[in-house]
């Protein structure tokens, strides 16, 4: 019976040692990287256009054609604000995703999952790296482990969640792909014995740098991380070696600096905080302790964050409300001394604290309100400070003489709790009403939230329920136009018509000031316009005109005003509207499409093909262009164009119902009756599918 039970301790030990030699496997560690960053995610696959996702992945030009690859180089993120967000790639990711993908929102967020579970793959082999640099961290654990749960922590971590489950959040996770790429390419390089070869790595690697660069600003940090590394860590180079990647770094940043240069159109200036030093100081521990916070316990999480709220300290409450931040100042410098303190820890993880440390506060400090930005805190721009305080978590508790068993208990535990909550923070990126109003309830009620709130009262018709909404946002922003505009809205609804058009009246003529501090006040003018046109065409139209002075290349100001002077039959005035601007921006595809539509209703047939070709081209997926090009062919009876071009249309978007009916007539036309059946068949079909299937699509 002994020598039984020998013999099954001995088989289970082999199990055991099977088990553990594939779980050392780099592969198998990879796959579970990526099995993490889907499972945790899954919610958000499924998740409509939120916030800023409406302009960047529908409305946005720069992604509708792969035409405007290049042009997308010579334009800032958004077209209209103060924001001057230098993203080129970030647009071609999205054109990659319109091409293929349409408006199906499904394709949008899997590219962003796809793009963090593999930043995870490459984190986890750059830290496998950097941490080989260091020594032996532990006496029982290989290197190589501490970088797999670094990993696996940090792809499950739900702070990540804006950047991750918000399609427009996508910059933060390409960054850090060809960022991560870059430095591990540079390894590769050192490597290799060829010297074409070394030479095709490097030079692969500045391209990843600098792509990661064009992907976001926060990219300059890994170029410092990798600097530090390079001359404080790294033992294995000569100092004339690391003298040449530092001007290799130094080139890559100056040839980002001279891309950045290309948008002639700037940003407008937006409102300056002009905060003290003291304040900056104050900021910088409040955000450390926020972030903390959020790192180690990550409930009440939301977009909207704030650390500091000036117009708080004007009553009572909210000067209670502010006192109570105080304790984000107490835990910044508690999480400042720890940092410190257990950098100095001696001990063979010392090194890695070191590093983990260093990561955070080269990765925190241009988060820290030091600088201006357009938030004081915001989860997703922990994505790449992260990284550091789980290295300097897991250098600490390395110290303690952990077994391999019990780190691994210690990380799965960490994995599946934080996997649960990041899964569950998943699920608020379904819509946006969901969105906005777990947002609210978490506390992120910032004036945009609530007006954003409001609008979706309006469509659902809670009209009364979106007017308190708006006055309660305005009675602390005041000057808020578009929280003024969209009271108006809801005031015409209510039948409020003589009110909603004095809101309207005063929004407009407050525009010109409140655009110091508010982006987008031209929208007033615009619905201004719009219901004064049922009375007073000539006053809408002076409206807009008077618009345009603050915000002379505005399209839809432009486009408003074209649009009432072709209501009036003025169709001259509305294409010396419209043509300046479609000729000055030649990749802006709704100037040229209402370009064609006036040179059409003029009766200029060839300069409105021209135009309308020109259009169709700017959006591989709209069909307008070529629907009102068929429409001119069949006045024309030139009905083999018409089925040409209404042909291309139908293939553009296959599952519109309206493109067969139109492709029908133009058979019916060209006598080829039962072609003209079959395309209306296709219309009840899809229309029938239409009431049975819901789509993903906007």
């Amino acid at each position: 019976m002994k020598i039984d039970n020998d013999k099954i301790d001995n088989h289970r030990s082999a199990r055991w040692r099977s088990l553990a030699t594939l779980l050392r496997k780099q592969w198998l560690r990879a796959l579970i990287i990526v099995a993490l960053g889907f499972a945790v995610h899954v919610p958000a696959l499924q998740g409509q256009l939120v916030w800023d996702d409406d302009y960047l992945a529908r409305e946005n030009p720069f992604m509708k054609s792969p035409l405007l690859a290049v042009e997308a180089f010579r334009h800032y993120l958004f077209l209209d604000s103060y924001s001057a967000h230098y993203r080129p790639v970030q647009n071609l990711s999205l054109m990659f995703d319109y091409f293929f993908w349409n408006t199906n929102t499904f394709g949008f967020h899997l590219t962003n999952v796809l793009l963090h579970a593999a930043a995870g793959v490459l984190l986890y082999l750059l830290l496998s790296r950097i941490f080989d640099s260091l020594g032996q961290i532990s006496r029982k654990i290989d290197n190589s482990i501490f970088a797999f749960f670094v990993a696996a922590i940090w792809v499950v971590h739900p702070v990540h969640s804006a950047a991750i489950d918000y399609i427009s959040g996508r910059a933060d996770s390409l960054a850090f792909v060809f960022a991560c790429a870059a430095w591990l390419l540079y390894f590769k390089a050192r490597s290799a014995t060829s010297r074409i070869v070394r030479a095709l790595v490097y030079c692969s690697a500045a391209v990843s740098a600098l792509t990661a660069l064009c992907s976001r600003e926060s990219a300059l940090m890994w170029v410092a991380l990798f600097c530090l590394h390079l001359f404080a860590f790294d033992k294995t180079l000569t100092r004339r070696a690391k003298i040449f990647a530092a001007i290799g770094c130094a080139l890559i940043v100056a040839a980002y600096a001279g891309l950045r240069d290309l948008p002639q159109q700037r940003p407008s200036k937006g409102p300056s905080m002009d905060w003290t030093p003291p304040v900056r100081a104050m900021l910088l521990l409040r955000a450390l302790g926020d972030y903390t916070r959020l790192l180690v316990f990550p409930s009440n999480l939301h977009m909207e964050r704030t650390i500091f709220n000036g117009p708080a300290f004007q009553s009572e409450q909210g000067r209670e409300a502010a006192l109570t931040l105080e304790y984000l100042s107490i835990l910044g410098v508690t999480s400042l001394a720890a940092f410190v303190a257990a950098s100095f820890w001696r001990g063979r993880a010392q090194r890695m604290r070191i590093v983990g440390g260093a990561w955070f506060i080269i990765a925190f400090l241009p988060i820290s309100n030091v600088v201006d930005l357009n938030a004081t805190v915001a989860e997703h721009w922990l994505y790449l400070p992260s990284v550091g305080a789980f290295i300097f978590l897991l250098g600490c508790a390395a110290e303690f003489r952990i077994k391999a068993a019990q780190l691994s208990a210690l990380a799965a535990a960490l994995v599946i709790a934080l996997g649960v909550r990041s899964a569950y923070r998943s699920s608020d990126w379904v819509d946006a009403e969901t969105f906005y109003t777990r947002t609210a309830e978490a506390g992120g009620t910032s004036g945009r939230v609530s007006v954003n709130l409001g609008q979706i009262y309006i469509a659902h018709g809670e009209y009364a329920k979106a007017e308190k909404l708006f006055r309660n946002v305005l009675k602390f922003q005041p000057d808020y136009t578009i929280a003024r505009n969209n009271l108006a809205t809801a005031l015409s609804h209510l039948g409020r018509d003589e009110e909603a058009m004095k809101v309207l009246a005063e929004a407009t003529a407050g525009a010109h000031e409140s655009r110091r501090d508010y982006p987008r006040t031209w929208i007033a003018a615009v619905n201004y316009a719009g219901v004064l046109a049922q009375e007073d065409m000539a006053g809408a139209i002076e409206v807009l005109g008077k618009a345009r002075a603050d915000y002379p290349e505005n399209w839809e100001l432009i486009a408003g005003e074209s649009e009432l002077y072709r209501r009036t039959n003025d169709f001259s005035c509305g294409i010396e509207l419209v043509r300046p601007f479609a000729e000055k921006n030649w990749w802006h595809y709704a100037s040229w499409l209402a370009l064609g539509r006036l040179h059409a209703e003029n009766g200029d047939v060839d300069l409105a093909e021209s135009a309308l070709r020109h259009a169709s081209q700017l959006d591989v997926h709209a069909s307008e262009p070529l629907n009102v090009l068929a429409l001119i062919q069949i006045r024309q009876n030139h009905l083999d164009d018409a089925f040409r071009s209404q042909s291309r249309a139908v293939a553009r978007q296959p599952e519109q119902p309206r493109q067969y009916v139109l492709l029908s007539n133009i058979l019916d036309k060209m006598g080829r009756a039962e072609e003209a059946r079959a395309a209306l068949a296709k219309v009840s079909q899809l229309r029938a599918l239409a009431v049975t299937s819901p789509t993903h699509s906007p």
